[in-house]
């Protein structure tokens, strides 16, 4: 499916696609990325095996900053952090003010209504642990909050570009309105993002507007607040992809003619024919126009207060209104066209030969959206335990949301051009709408959570919750194959109607055996069945219980000079579905479609550390090490068994190290990140893979005075090549041999890129 696939593209994953028109699917969404600024570094630890911080009170919700902000990809969303797992299974949720910012990222991304702003009074990364007793759900949470009007005049703007044009302007004030108790924020940001490449037909490859409004009222002594906040989101955002060579030792090699981060793949003239699959019109549409551009109008609610019985009530409630639009240029293959091919230019009629790109074509027009959510909560500490019950409602409809495909030809170089074929029309497209999706209705999750943090003794801290979730779904689908020129007859709807119960919670116990030194326990689980994307393609889909159970035990020791954690955790996740595009082994004109469910176990030990040798100097190390593996793996194609039981998992490294020194000297810090990846599987066979590689960052930051701070910021300053994802097509091959020298398309790791902000308080 689509939607569980495109996922795995979140980072600068690099898919590689051949033969197979279908496996569009794994290549879809690039384009999760945020602000790289180190005055914003939000910390993550960034393994599955830190399930906790460990700190003197025992009790840390949220953690602190670790370069969650810091992309190499591009400006526009966090890094991927990893859990062991592939990306499609667990990763980053975006909340604003303790809610997700969009129900489901398909169709509307999270990064087109959401950006780090100084619109956000503070942002901090919700655990593993933390998402599973609150939200039900397996990953880490981003976790911000809309600045509130304040007592005093406040303001704050930003001011931040690159060397390559990039451009974002980002301003927030706030102050009384009245002796009341009533305040006002407002703020806007804009983004107008060349990257690192010419696209040609525009100047930006991401362009986003987001403005805020809002009115506070304070409640006397102290009682708390309430703040009405409205947010309007306009953007659009492309990603770009890159040609190489596919290399014997995993290495992606880069062309004379095609610079990696440099050069754009995208068709020069960026406009895109579709077939509707709802109306069955044909129609043009623009990369950087209306039907690329998403646009949502957010109402909440939140606040707090303080009942006299010494319960802490916080609320917080929304109304998105979107429509959402998706689109995509997505490579599939490269082939050679040679003499008698019958290539000409679209624009021209002149003949072609050479390397001809083999192009998906997505469009998701201005889909309707609605989602309605709140949460409302109690805390108190009583004694030795910090007692929190909450309530979590979320309803999201989508409105006939479909996906309209076309395929075409493009010639391989920097700004392509189209090309028409033999089997294309006129314009040079062809088999419209085959793999394309639709569905229709709604989501209503409805949750009653509470967890409690209990100071057993001095030594002995314990922290448990659970979540219990009832899962609403229904609305209609299409069971009518996805074929070329497939227009959705009303005949062929379908009805469906699904309810669940899921339960979910967390665990953890810490044992200081000594002030400084102890043992740690963690636990948490996640259930899930579906979703309305499973609905989107023609088969009935396979909507079993998918459990995923995490438990880890380590030890910690804290001084004033090393803060230090290692653990060791066994993660499974049971009936993960996916959909798998199969290219025959021994005949490479035949493919099919798989759909598959099957297990993945990971085992792994993390070490993570902070070293404060002398005054000023701080250097983080994480390294992890980690087997993930597939499970119950087994399926049939081209008449043969296959079984990648104990198979290595796709797209994850064994070894990962993050490095992260830093040093403050008066009104100056210095700073540096190093990431390294291990080499990683391209195909299920383990025959293919990506070599391994770092990525890096590094800045300065001054202090001028009380009101401005300057910071430079440096992408990639080794810069580094690298690939990972998967070869599609390439799922059976047991000999490498037959893709070294090929070309291959994919996204990238940004190329050298010098960034400058100035902040100003004020």
């Amino acid at each position: 499916m689509l939607h569980q696939e495109a996922i795995e593209n979140k980072n600068y994953i690099m898919k590689l696609n051949y033969k197979n028109i279908f496996s569009l699917l794994f290549v879809v969404l690039g384009v999760v990325s945020i602000q790289a600024q180190e005055e914003e570094k939000l910390a993550t630890q960034d393994s599955v095996a830190i399930q906790q911080d460990v700190v003197k009170d025992g009790n840390a919700k949220e953690s602190g900053n670790r370069n969650v902000m810091l992309n190499a990809e591009s400006n526009t969303g966090p890094r991927e952090v990893n859990i062991g797992l592939p990306p499609s299974i667990g990763g980053i949720t975006i909340l604003e003010n303790n809610l997700p910012v969009v129900y489901w990222f398909w169709p509307e991304m999270s990064t087109g209504t959401w950006r780090q702003s100084v619109g956000l009074e503070r942002t901090g990364l919700l655990k593993m642990d933390g998402l599973a007793n609150t939200m039900g759900d397996l990953g880490f949470g981003v976790n911000s909050y809309t600045q509130k009007g304040t007592k005093e005049f406040k303001g704050k703007a930003k001011l931040s570009g690159s060397h390559f044009g990039w451009f974002q302007g980002d301003i927030n004030v706030s102050g009384p309105i009245s002796e009341s108790g009533w305040s006002y924020s407002a703020g806007a940001f804009v983004n107008f993002d060349p990257s690192t490449y010419d696209l040609g037909f525009n100047n930006y490859a991401d362009q986003t507007q987001i403005y805020r409004i809002g009115l506070t009222k304070h409640f006397k002594e102290n009682k708390g607040d309430i703040t009405f906040a409205y947010k309007y989101s306009n953007s659009y955002s492309l990603t770009n992809y890159a040609v190489f060579e596919y290399g014997p030792n995993g290495e992606a090699r880069e062309l004379d003619d095609f610079t990696i981060g440099r050069d754009s793949y995208l068709p020069r003239d960026g406009r895109l024919k579709f077939l509707d699959m709802v109306s069955g019109d044909n129609y043009w549409a623009d990369m950087d126009g209306q039907s690329a551009t998403s646009e949502a109008h957010n109402f909440d609610i939140f606040g707090n207060y303080l009942m006299d019985n010494g319960w802490n009530f916080k609320y917080s409630t929304r109304l998105h209104i979107a429509e959402a639009s998706l689109m995509y240029s997505a490579p599939i293959s490269i082939f050679n066209a040679g003499a008698g091919s019958n290539f000409t230019f679209a624009d021209t009629g002149e003949a072609y030969t050479g390397q001809v790109g083999t192009q998906l074509a997505m469009n998701s027009p201005r889909i309707p959206t609605t989602t309605l959510m709140g949460r409302f909560s109690v805390e108190k500490q009583l004694g030795n335990h910090d007692l929190t019950f909450g309530m979590l409602e979320q309803y999201y409809t989508v409105d006939d949301y479909h996906s309209n495909r076309s395929f075409f030809f493009q010639s391989v170089e920097p700004q392509p051009r189209r090309l028409i074929g033999t089997n294309t029309d006129v314009d040079g497209f062809y088999n419209y709408n085959v793999g394309g999706e639709y569905n229709n209705g709604f989501e209503n999750k409805l949750s009653i959570y509470g967890s409690d943090s209990w100071k057993v003794s001095d030594r002995l801290k314990l922290d448990y919750g659970l979540h219990l979730r009832y899962h609403k779904m229904k609305g209609d689908h299409y069971t009518t194959p996805r074929a070329a020129g497939l227009v959705l007859d009303e005949a062929n709807k379908q009805q469906f109607d699904h309810d669940w119960f899921h339960v979910a919670g967390k665990f953890n116990a810490t044992y200081n055996v000594l002030n400084n030194f102890g043992i740690l326990g963690s636990f948490l689980y996640t259930e899930e069945n579906g979703l309305l994307g499973d609905y989107s393609g023609a088969p009935y889909p396979n909507l079993t219980k998918s459990k995923s159970p995490l438990g880890g035990l380590g030890v910690f020791w804290n001084t004033d000079y090393i803060q230090l954690v290692s653990q060791a955790t066994y993660l499974n996740k049971n009936n993960y579905l996916q959909g798998l595009n199969l290219v025959n082994p021994n005949d490479d004109t035949e493919s099919v479609t798989n759909t598959i469910y099957y297990d993945i176990q990971t085992i792994g030990w993390t070490t993570d550390f902070v070293l404060k040798p002398f005054k000023g100097f701080n250097l983080h190390y994480l390294i992890t090490l980690q087997d993930p593996v597939y499970k119950k793996f087994n399926f049939t194609a081209f008449d043969n068994e296959y079984d990648y039981n104990d198979n290595s998992v796709q797209q994850i490294s064994k070894v990962l190290m993050e490095i992260d020194p830093s040093y403050t000297y008066k009104d100056w810090r210095f700073w540096a990140s190093f990431r390294y990846f291990s080499k990683q599987y391209a195909n299920l066979t383990n025959a293919l893979y990506f070599a391994e590689r770092w990525e890096t960052f590094g800045g300065i930051n001054y202090k001028y005075n009380e009101h401005i701070s300057l910071g430079a910021t440096v992408v990639n300053f080794l810069n580094q090549r690298g690939a990972k994802g998967t070869i599609n097509g390439a799922e059976l091959i047991t000999e490498p041999d037959p893709y070294y020298g090929r070309l291959l398309t994919g996204s990238y790791i940004r190329p050298f890129t010098v960034q400058a902000s100035v902040t100003i308080n004020f």
